[in-house]
């Protein structure tokens, strides 16, 4: 059953101007399709959407992520932008200039991960990651 949906994820806002601008301004992504209280992107696979909330993430663990061909030069062009990482350190891992090394994560795309966070403005964790072969 749902094995055959197609997967989509949706991040709460609480100002809808100032995520649509950090999107835009930080990430370089324009919305696809727009409904009050709602902003809908596509990527190359897949789609999320903003929508206006009165909660909050608490901005601990990924909400969502993108897999890129390039973590370091995706990581520079959004440090460049203004995107600030995130410095994760915990048993096992250890990010250095911006970026950590995942271990055995997800086997069957390769050895491990090379792998970045950040939040946006809304407070949601957002992660980049590039497979190790």
């Amino acid at each position: 059953m749902l094995e055959n949906g197609h997967v989509a994820t949706r991040l709460p806002v609480q100002d809808m101007q100032r995520a649509r601008a950090f999107y835009a301004e930080k990430l370089g992504l324009e919305p696809v399709e727009e409904r009050p209280g709602g902003l809908l992107y596509r990527c190359a696979s897949g789609e999320f959407a903003l929508f206006e909330s009165t909660g909050a993430s608490s901005g601990t663990f990924t909400q969502m992520g993108w897999s890129v061909d390039d973590v370091v030069a995706t990581v520079a062009e959004l440090r460049n932008r203004g995107v600030v990482f995130e410095q994760v350190n915990v048993p096992g891992l250890t990010t250095v200039d911006d970026i950590a090394e995942v271990a055995g994560n997800y086997p069957s795309r390769g050895a491990g991960e090379k792998a970045a966070w950040f939040q946006d403005s809304e407070g949601n964790m957002l992660g980049i990651g590039q497979s190790i072969p």
